[in-house]
């Protein structure tokens, strides 16, 4: 257990002022239960570690701290290492406790718990110095971005131990992207995160935040703010009548277009024919008057601005003056202004319910008078359809002219 300088010094002279120590090793007395434990430290540069040095059932054995060149750090309660920033916390027979204050990067390593029984015991704890990073640094390839183009951000945290994780959020949804790390001559690390998306309309205003990990840190975080052109958005209201257009009223449009960068004017025009020429627009409205069924077709707001073109359509139909029933009103949306369809099949087929009944009336009367053709006949003639012969008919159809006053006609 040899040890250098001061700290080998005081342990011969401990050794020295109490041989007991000396004699319970040699006199290899049995350890019972003796159990030293310790914990691994990490703490944050500047900031101060306490290492525990504990013993269960202790028997009266000498506990000592040792750095990590194995130099006494304390022996009992005393201080062989003149390094003012260890301070004792708490010496008893199953702890010592030490304290390490403005903790630095040289101060990272293995230390050493160590009980004097035979054999000897150790316990090891592991300061880790942890060092965050600087101000993570964001940065965009492009500050103004048009709607369905591709950009690049980059955000660095530099100069941290161990390396940092970042992560991105674009509004509350995260998105991949793709780290570098980097180790430098110090055994310091530098991460960078690249991230690459599509922008739409919706991430105008958005703000892309970079976030670091670090165990050193909380809340590390750098965001930028998106900034997204896009062309405009078109949007026809009728402002009058309400209802259905109908014959000698006066038809409102307005065209709504909001765009960034916002359109400066809007046209409108009418699809495939010309504007009546007695309209009336007044940048986005337009107003025509004594409605009539010639205006009738698609008439269209047009915005443009730096990023594209868009478009909305009102489909007018104008209705007659005086209907005999009054339709349901019908929104301004594009195409619906559309006229309501007779239903002509419903008036066809009551017309052919009625020339078929017609025609089954003609077939049965042409029958009947077909059936009974030429056969009303006189009283006259009765006598001869009852005689034997030819002479005997003659006398009886002669003999009916005595009777001319019964004599009767049926026919139809």
């Amino acid at each position: 257990m040899a040890n250098t300088g001061s700290g080998s010094l005081a342990t011969i002279l401990f050794l020295i002022m109490f041989p007991a120590a000396l004699h319970k090793g040699a006199a290899q007395e049995p350890v019972v239960s003796q159990n030293l434990v310790t914990d691994n430290v990490s703490v944050v540069e500047g900031e101060m570690a306490i290492i525990s040095c504990r013993v269960k059932d202790n028997d009266d054995s000498v506990i000592q701290l040792l750095n990590p060149n194995r130099q006494t750090i304390y022996f009992r309660d005393m201080r062989p290492l003149k390094d003012a920033r260890f301070q004792l916390v708490n010496f008893s027979d199953n702890e010592l406790r030490v304290s390490l204050s403005n903790v630095s990067l040289s101060d990272e390593g293995r230390y050493v718990c160590q009980l004097y029984t035979d054999p000897p015991q150790e316990a090891y704890a592991d300061i880790t110095v942890l060092i965050p990073p600087g101000n993570p640094i964001i940065e965009a390839r492009d500050e103004v971005l048009s709607e369905g183009n591709e950009t690049e951000m980059t955000c660095t945290a530099m100069s941290s131990k161990p390396a940092a994780t970042i992560r991105w959020m674009k509004g509350d949804k995260e998105l991949p992207a793709k780290p570098k790390v980097e180790l430098s001559y110090d055994k310091m690390y530098t991460v960078t995160s690249r991230l690459t998306f599509t922008v739409g309309k919706e991430d105008d205003g958005v703000p892309v935040v970079c976030i670091v990990d670090h165990p050193a840190v909380k809340d590390f975080q750098a965001q930028k703010y998106l900034e997204v052109q896009y062309k405009p958005e078109v949007k026809i209201v009728v402002e009058f009548p309400q209802g259905l257009t109908r014959e000698g009223e006066n038809l409102e449009l307005t065209c709504q277009a909001k765009g960034k960068p916002q359109p400066q004017r809007v046209n409108w025009l009418k699809v495939d024919d010309d504007v009546p020429s007695h309209a009336v627009i007044t940048g986005g409205d337009l107003y025509i008057e004594n409605l009539n069924k010639s205006y009738n077709g698609t008439y269209r707001c047009v915005a443009a601005n730096s990023v594209g073109e868009s478009f909305d359509d009102y489909i007018l139909y104008v209705y007659d003056t005086a209907p005999s029933t009054e339709p349901a009103a019908h929104d301004s949306r594009a195409g619906e202004g559309a006229p309501r369809t007779v239903d002509h099949a419903v008036i066809g087929g009551v017309v052919a319910v009625v020339v078929f009944a017609m025609l089954c009336l003609l077939i049965v009367l042409g029958r009947y008078f077909a059936r009974h053709k030429g056969t009303y006949f006189t009283h006259e003639a009765k006598g001869a359809d009852d005689a034997a012969d030819a002479d005997t008919a003659i006398i009886n159809a002669e003999g009916g002219h005595t009777n001319s006053d019964e004599k009767k006609e049926y026919y139809i």
